[in-house]
């Protein structure tokens, strides 16, 4: 085909996918804005441009050949578009997408340039949220574990204090362990971090499956802390001063705290890799 043809239709299937994904990707950038949970959505497209960036090589190297099963994927990708609009549920619509750029990409350069961009692709779910019902199945659990383990650290350290669910009752204040208290935006955040760290620092997919996990525990861990600190501070020096700076510089300072563990876990399981390059 003559170079200009295959400009010409480049073009023309870039044009077809942003008339078909542009509000899209409005809709993701107004909730990255707007919902503190997400706000870390702007950096995944970023991110994940780096990593196919860093696969470059293998991509001008591997054999390009269209493959006719793009055709059911690319399908699969258009058919959740239309279902997610016609019923007005924004996730379908979203995570048709990736679905529709995977079908593009073997049609048009076969699997082994999707094997290549699997991960980049992939890693693109993490700009997208999580249905609200899920969220919340998630969130509330959180809730309640960060308000328990917080009633009984502050119980041991002779702290008198009273929990009823997501609530504790000090001498002098109450703490509401909220939804946005919850940690699930810095367990969501953690998990992506964890995902290209792993990628960087892990050579076997068994110790970069290892530490990914381990950024959940972690996360949920950091955020009782970070509860914990809040009901020391309120007992001692009120709930103004817990409710304060503290309160909007803790998030950060407890999320580099994680990370600080999690390259902690990864140097671990670093020293323990065999001299191999893969399993």
């Amino acid at each position: 085909m003559p170079p200009l043809a295959l400009v010409l239709q480049l073009l023309a299937l870039g044009g077809a996918v942003a008339f078909l994904y542009g509000h899209v990707f409005a809709d993701l950038a107004t909730q990255w804005w707007t919902d503190e949970n997400y706000s870390h959505g702007f950096l995944v497209p970023l991110i994940s441009g780096y990593l196919l960036w860093e696969r470059r090589r293998q991509l001008m190297r591997c054999r390009i050949e269209t493959s006719a099963w793009g055709y059911p994927v690319l399908l699969l990708g258009l058919a959740l578009l239309i279902v997610g609009q016609a019923s007005a549920f924004g996730y379908p619509v979203r995570l048709s997408f990736l679905v529709t750029v995977a079908g593009l990409t073997m049609l048009l350069a076969g699997r082994d340039a999707l094997r290549i961009a699997a991960f980049p692709l992939i890693f693109l779910l993490f700009m997208i949220p999580l249905p609200a019902p899920v969220l919340n199945k998630v969130a509330f659990p959180l809730q309640l574990l960060a308000a328990r383990v917080a009633g009984t650290t502050l119980d041991l350290a002779n702290i008198p204090v009273l929990r009823e669910g997501n609530i504790i009752d000090l001498a002098n204040s109450r703490l509401e362990v909220t939804e946005a208290c919850s940690g699930i935006r810095s367990l969501v955040a953690l998990l992506a971090l964890a995902v290209v760290f792993a990628y960087f620092s892990q050579k076997t997919w068994r110790s970069q499956a290892a530490l990914v996990a381990s950024a959940i525990p972690i996360a949920v861990v950091a955020n009782a802390a970070r509860v914990t600190l809040t009901g020391v501070l309120a007992q001692i020096f009120g709930s103004e001063a817990a409710m304060g700076f503290y309160h909007l510089f803790s998030g950060w300072l407890i999320f580099v705290v994680a990370f600080g563990l999690m390259v902690m876990v990864g140097g671990a399981l670093g020293s323990r890799r065999p001299g191999t390059t893969g399993t």
